[in-house]
């Protein structure tokens, strides 16, 4: 399945080129057989390669390869994503469907719609049968985290460029650079199957490598003052510390930081080019927040006698990257957000280059109140400008760089952020616009109601993939980046989106976690280890407990129901009145236990550490 595919042309290789540019294959053909699997491109029949079905092993594509035999199935795809190796075979990962979503400078790019793993584990038709049990057992646990990733939402690519790269980047580079094959081009903070491409890499089948990127992808179009105008929004989820909301907090020792995105607002305007980069990113202290039932689990700060060079790493990194960094703090100032407000202010006034700045976002801005942001504006107005955005003129004209960056942050990275982060994104624009002499110096975005009401529909989509990706659910706060207030329809989503997120946080995101970890590479396969599902004692019980959940939910309801019905009964006999203290014993106790096994009861990641 496709749409709005474009029309299909053969890549240029390093080789042969000429100076033009690199292209992969866009639409390939899957041939299964009883001993292999063959992929080759629909527009060159004479490229592609085979996988094994009994041990993985790819060969490039023999001029004879399919003609000895005709295939069980064929099918067309529209891109490999990589291989995986786990106990007990390879698995090839796929895309069967895609959506083509707009340009980037230029070039198509394309949102995965659908994707699949193929099996290739025959070997255990050659293994003993203790070992195959042992095989099978594992594999299978392993096989319904590959389930979870064929799920994963928000992964975009093209054909024709690479789209890790922003703007300013790329016209840094030196010439040539676009003759590579497009996973050289790339920057690896930012390719999401960059574990999964090793073995295509190694066999040297750069036509076939896509680099996919996590994030959002987004396109509006524009009429000002009758001038055509297209700003384009792309999320770049950094892989460093990949993970789901709760169990993926703060920093690693590296200072890699939990949802981590770079996020670039792109405008095209009369040949004209500029764009605006902003980051956000976890605070980046060592600290936790286990699940535990409670709707608002204790942050927990870790104390580590590394915490300063952890922060210190963090902001050199950001530093080379990007420039002189402001850090944006928009946590509350009191409870234990602020005691983590106030350690990670303690650590980035040791270094240079950083400006800390603390807006509690909260207390200013309330549930409605988004224009109370300038007053956040205003102590940071003079760097934001100073620190400009990065514009190019229709001739290629380098006009303006962008020298530094705002750094972002609440606890997820996601509600708060993103509305300040479209409020900032907004303010460049409108400097962008006067510069380019669109806009006189007094005029705005805002004063061209249906086209500034795309504009913030961009911003909120964004924040709804991002945050879809990072905590299972849409972003709150969707209207005041949407309509700049609350509403009661708003209200009713954000609701409906926390109660999910409990859930999902409980219940569901230790297997989500696993399955990040797995396919990230930040937990390899050892065959000839332990298995990280033979678990025993409190952490066999930990991870069993999910499954009793049910029954001590149904007692609990019903002890509360039967409780409430007696208690209505009561003044009739003493019997009812023993049948209320009975239930109600019931149901104190069974609150009781899992009140004290909070933690026992949720679902939690067995592949990887917290750290």
């Amino acid at each position: 399945m496709e749409t709005s595919s474009p029309s299909p042309s053969p890549p240029s290789s390093p080789a042969s080129s000429g100076g033009r540019r690199f292209k992969l294959y866009d639409r390939l053909e899957l041939l299964e057989f009883h001993d292999k699997y063959v992929i080759k491109s629909v527009e060159s029949p004479i490229k592609g390669f085979s996988i094994g079905r009994s041990d993985g092993d790819i060969q490039p594509l023999d001029n004879d390869e399919t003609s000895s035999a005709s295939p069980s199935k064929t099918s067309i795809i529209y891109g490999v994503a990589g291989t995986i190796r786990l106990v007990a075979g390879t698995y090839i990962f796929v895309i069967t469907s895609r959506k083509e979503v707009g340009n980037f400078l230029g070039f198509p790019v394309f949102r995965i719609l659908s994707m699949k793993f193929l099996s290739c584990n025959e070997s255990l038709k050659f293994s003993t049968p203790q070992e195959a049990s042992f095989l099978k057992r594992d594999e299978a646990y392993f096989m319904n985290l590959l389930k979870t990733v064929e799920s994963t939402p928000g992964l975009y690519y093209s054909y024709d460029t690479d789209i890790t790269l922003n703007l300013q980047r790329r016209c840094k580079l030196a010439d040539g650079w676009q003759v590579k094959p497009i996973w050289k081009q790339a920057d690896p903070r930012f390719v999401w199957n960059k574990n999964l491409l090793e073995e295509l890499i190694e066999c040297k089948l750069d036509e076939f490598i896509i680099p996919l990127i996590q994030g959002s992808f987004g396109v509006a179009h524009l009429k000002l003052k009758d001038k055509d105008a297209t700003i384009t929004l792309v999320s770049r989820r950094c892989t460093r510390r990949l993970g789901t909301r709760m169990w993926r907090r703060g920093a690693n020792l590296e200072g890699d930081t939990a949802n981590f995105i770079e996020t670039e607002q792109l405008l095209e305007l009369e040949g004209f080019r500029s764009s605006l980069l902003q980051i956000r990113g976890s605070i980046p202290l060592l600290w936790e927040q286990i699940v535990d039932l409670s709707y608002k689990p204790r942050l927990n700060i870790i104390n580590h006698e590394q915490t300063s060079k952890v922060v210190e790493r963090h902001f050199h990194d950001l530093l080379q990257r990007y420039g002189d960094t402001t850090a944006l703090d928009l946590t509350d100032k009191h409870g234990d957000e602020g005691k983590i407000s106030s350690a990670y202010a303690a650590e980035v006034l040791k270094l240079p280059n950083v400006r800390f700045v603390s807006f509690d976002f909260h207390r200013v801005c309330g549930s409605s109140n988004f224009d109370n942001l300038r007053i956040l504006y205003d102590q940071i107005e003079e760097e934001f400008r100073n620190q400009g955005y990065f514009i190019i003129d229709p001739e290629g004209n380098i006009l303006g760089e962008q020298k530094g960056i705002i750094r972002s942050n609440c606890i997820d990275c996601l509600d708060r952020t993103n509305v300040t982060q479209s409020f900032l994104a907004q303010k460049s624009l409108n400097l962008q616009l006067q510069r380019i002499g669109l806009l006189e110096s007094d005029e705005c975005i805002s004063m061209f109601r249906e086209e500034y009401e795309k504009f913030r529909t961009l911003w909120a989509e964004q924040g709804d993939e991002i945050s879809l990706e990072y905590a299972g659910t849409y972003a709150l706060k969707g209207d005041l980046v949407r309509y700049g207030r609350q509403t009661l329809g708003g209200a009713l989503k954000d609701g409906m989106s926390a109660i999910s997120r409990y859930y999902l946080n409980n219940f569901q995101d230790g297997v989500r976690q696993d399955a990040l970890d797995l396919i990230s590479g930040h937990y390899m396969i050892n065959r000839n280890g332990p298995s990280p599902f033979q678990l025993n004692g409190f952490e066999s019980f930990s991870n069993k407990t999910p499954q009793y959940l049910p029954m001590a939910s149904a007692l609990l309801v019903g002890g509360l129901t039967l409780t409430t019905f007696t208690v209505q009964q009561a003044g009739r006999n003493a019997q009812q009145y023993l049948s209320t203290v009975l239930w109600a014993g019931v149901t104190a106790g069974v609150m009781a236990v899992v009140k004290a096994n909070g933690r026992q009861f949720c679902s939690r990641p067995r592949l990887c550490g917290l750290l």
